[in-house]
């Protein structure tokens, strides 16, 4: 593995001024991508930043909304009671990341940052409403998190830039979320698709929002918008049920690969959108 040197910055505003003065740098969180990456050869780096004494990164409030920092892991977040109520879909993807060793030590913020298509906590968060706080020495901005995805391995972040934190807005009342995805293996695998959803109904069951997520099933996670807007207004049929997860699959921009082809992970996006809609229904009608 080639020499590389490593930044340990003390405090947020240290490493933003270290980002700053050195634009080469990589931040290094959990590193349960990174470092794979620089061990294969696959990522050659001159420069880590690690986070691990920002403490600042490491914490998240749910006062209302929720604000998770960027080094929480998906541990935490899998295991909190509160999230597993309110954010039910992020705690249920989070769950799904590698093995408890791994959930220990991956964020949320480096499962965004390394911009697989398969991450399994970006489709909850994008039905979920999220939004990322970007900070750099210039000052800070925040985005929709669908826009801070550009391809695979590819995010917003400009030179000099952090994601720092992640937030969601208080979900409505009558309001449920879900996250389902195939692997070949029970456990410790990469997500074939993954489907998240999430809805708002009234008293009699008619959904008043909704919103559906894809992951692996396009360059970037992605809504499917135009599934969405089929459910908006409406009691959940079968002939609904079935249009809308044909639609989902129409929306998906799949890819031919070793682990699956664009077929079968349309065929997959069908039946997973279906599956997550039962399950989000059921959640939302019970408050």
């Amino acid at each position: 593995m080639k020499r590389f040197e490593y930044l340990v910055p003390e405090s947020l505003q240290e490493a933003l001024q270290m980002l700053s003065d050195r634009p080469e740098a990589i931040p290094l969180a959990g590193g349960t991508d990174l470092l794979v990456q620089v061990k294969e050869g696959s990522r050659s780096v001159e420069t880590l930043l690690s986070l691990k004494r920002v403490t600042e990164l490491r914490q998240y409030a749910y006062n209302g909304a929720l604000t998770l920092g960027s080094t929480v892991t998906v541990g935490r977040i899998a295991a909190d009671p509160q999230i597993q109520q309110v954010y039910a879909a992020l705690a249920m993807g989070a769950g799904l990341i590698g093995s408890v060793q791994i959930r220990n030590v991956a964020t949320v913020g480096g499962n965004l940052c390394n911009a697989s298509p398969s991450a399994d906590t970006a489709p909850p968060l994008l039905v979920l409403g999220a939004q990322a706080v970007i900070a750099s020495v210039q000052g800070e901005r925040t985005i929709p998190l669908e826009e801070f995805f550009e391809g695979p391995g590819r995010t917003a972040l400009q030179a000099g830039e952090l994601l720092t934190a992640i937030t969601l807005p208080q979900p409505a009342q009558r309001s449920g979320s879900f996250y389902l995805r195939h692997t070949p293996r029970a456990r410790m695998d990469l997500a074939v698709v993954g489907v998240a959803a999430a809805v708002t109904v009234e008293a009699d069951g008619s959904i008043v929002d909704a919103r559906l997520a894809l992951g692996a099933a396009a360059p970037v996670p992605l809504r499917a918008r135009q599934a969405e807007a089929l459910l908006a207004g409406q009691v959940l049929t079968d002939e609904l049920w079935r249009e809308v997860g044909a639609t989902a699959a129409r929306e998906a921009e799949p890819i031919d690969d070793q682990r699956a082809s664009a077929e079968y992970r349309r065929h997959l996006v069908d039946v997973l959108t279906r599956r997550a809609l039962r399950g989000v229904l059921a959640r939302a009608k019970e408050g």
